[in-house]
């Protein structure tokens, strides 16, 4: 199977599966005002800034153009620690294409669906991501017969009490 009938098979069956909700780039440390800047002057808009701790310790902007769902979302690292950083250690001290969000309506079934289908989830459950959407990941080397290559991540918007994390979800129910 090649791997283009492979991800057309895949993502036409994921339960809620919406749009590419956005492409995130990993920024060197201390250039993200100059990113920022640069997709400003073509034309793109700030949507949303974060810094998040935890396991992701980001700084996040981000970016829209017109009205389109698609976004482009930087992420400059906060610490040695951080994914972000980790991937431009591997991008060989370069920036680069961190991962690919998908929006999906419930993440807590896209993320059953996912495990059901034999796909390596990296999180333990869907959980708490910027902006209070939830979010969980799939391993860039998820199947052995036809690996995606790379990380994506699976976001659901904070709207609907289903796409709370459980541990949230229990807080809110009464």
């Amino acid at each position: 199977m090649s791997a283009q009938d492979f991800a057309a098979s895949v993502f036409g069956q994921v339960p809620g599966l919406l749009f590419v909700d956005h492409i995130a780039i990993a920024v060197l440390p201390g250039e993200l005002e100059g990113q920022v800047a640069a997709y400003t002057a073509l034309g793109f808009r700030e949507l949303h800034r974060e810094e998040m701790g935890g396991r992701d310790q980001v700084r996040e902007v981000l970016l829209q153009i017109g009205n389109s769902p698609n976004l482009i979302q930087l992420l400059e690292p906060t610490s040695p620690d951080s994914p972000a950083q980790k991937q431009i250690d591997r991008n060989g001290g370069r920036g680069g294409v961190a991962h690919v969000g998908f929006r999906v309506k419930n993440a807590q079934a896209a993320f059953d669906w996912f495990r059901e289908n034999g796909f390596r989830v990296v999180d333990e459950a869907p959980r708490t991501g910027s902006r209070g959407t939830t979010v969980f990941f799939i391993h860039p080397k998820s199947k052995d017969d036809s690996p995606f290559g790379i990380l994506y991540e699976i976001v659901a918007e904070p709207n609907d009490p289903q796409n709370l994390p459980a541990p949230l979800l229990q807080r809110v129910q009464p």
